[in-house]
């Protein structure tokens, strides 16, 4: 597991490209949940049984605390995960480069980075502890 910022980034812009897929945990296929997973070597135990849509917010932000620490501050660092609400009922995770979001792109069925700031109202943001 990277144990600072930028082989976080490092780590996600290499999965660049990897296919999308639901509950996805490998090369083989990700979906957001599993991007961050496998850049913070926590597929194991990353959640696999939700849906595309639905998962209430707290539930998401409460997954996320177990794991890393949140970010008071309303602008995201280099490395942090951002939860975003792309739509009515959808949330989405990806982790910040400085200049732009990595993430699994279910539209565009890969994961890409994104540049500039997300355009999806931002829900909270959290950060790996550094060793």
């Amino acid at each position: 597991m990277p144990s600072d910022a930028s082989s976080r980034v490092a780590a996600a812009r290499a999965l660049i490209g990897t296919p999308f897929r639901l509950q996805g945990r490998g090369r083989d296929g990700l979906d957001c949940i599993g991007l961050i997973a496998m850049i913070h070597g926590l597929s194991e135990t990353a959640p696999r049984s939700y849906a595309l849509r639905g998962t209430p917010s707290d539930q998401a932000m409460e997954g996320l605390d177990r794991h890393f620490i949140r970010r008071l501050a309303v602008a995201p660092q280099v490395a942090d995960i951002l939860l975003l609400q792309p739509g009515l009922d959808q949330l989405h995770l990806g982790l910040w480069t400085g200049t732009g979001l990595v993430h699994a792109h279910a539209g565009l069925r890969r994961v890409v980075e994104t540049p500039g700031q997300p355009s999806f109202p931002l829900l909270g943001i959290w950060y790996q502890e550094t060793d």
